[in-house]
């Protein structure tokens, strides 16, 4: 893995890419023509997971070559740490409408999968016409929660994983790739 200096990441010592730019991108463009395809002919409706999903999603609706509407919700559960609390909450609702509509949920990571839950029991409660869920990232391993994931981009270990949209401490959502700490001692970050 290539390293990079993060020496304003408290308690790491460095980044290192875990899942380069071109292999993402790559497999957001596979993605987007699969999503293209299943959706012909529907009223697609993608809902983006604030904030993470932010990179993943935009990239993923240029990809997809079908008339759709976007809209975003908010969902907190890991707060400053690095695990899930467990505890999902709603803290941005949709401004628009999912009733009889075709939904696909955008999402940065399905880690635990208690977030999706709330979210898709939220989601069901607007009575759309059907709901799937495309995520860039899948830690099977960590999952607690029965979440079926319609699209999934990557497979990845239990590691946590910062860029393209994911963060630590609300920081390095901006880096390119998908990269894992390492802390002081030279240890991969969980």
């Amino acid at each position: 893995m290539e390293r990079i200096e993060a020496s304003t990441l408290s308690g790491a010592k460095n980044i290192e890419v875990y899942i380069p730019r071109e292999k993402i991108l790559a497999k957001v463009s596979e993605l987007g023509r699969q999503i293209t395809l299943d959706y012909a002919g529907k009223d697609l409706f993608v809902i983006a997971v604030l904030r993470g999903a932010i990179f993943f999603a935009c990239d993923l609706v240029r990809h997809i070559d079908l008339p759709l509407v976007l809209d975003f919700v908010q969902i907190t559960s890991y707060g400053d740490g690095t695990e899930s609390n467990g505890r999902a909450k709603i803290t941005r609702e949709l401004d628009l409408s999912i009733k009889d509509k075709d939904v696909l949920v955008v999402e940065d990571i399905a880690d635990t999968r208690h977030t999706l839950f709330n979210l898709l029991s939220f989601l069901n409660s607007k009575f759309p016409r059907s709901v799937k869920i495309c995520s860039l990232l899948n830690k099977e391993s960590r999952k607690e929660r029965e979440v079926p994931l319609d699209y999934v981009g990557f497979d990845i270990e239990n590691k946590f994983v910062i860029g393209y949209g994911l963060d630590y401490a609300q920081r390095y959502r901006n880096l390119p790739f998908v990269g894992v700490l390492r802390t002081d001692d030279g240890e991969i970050m969980k």
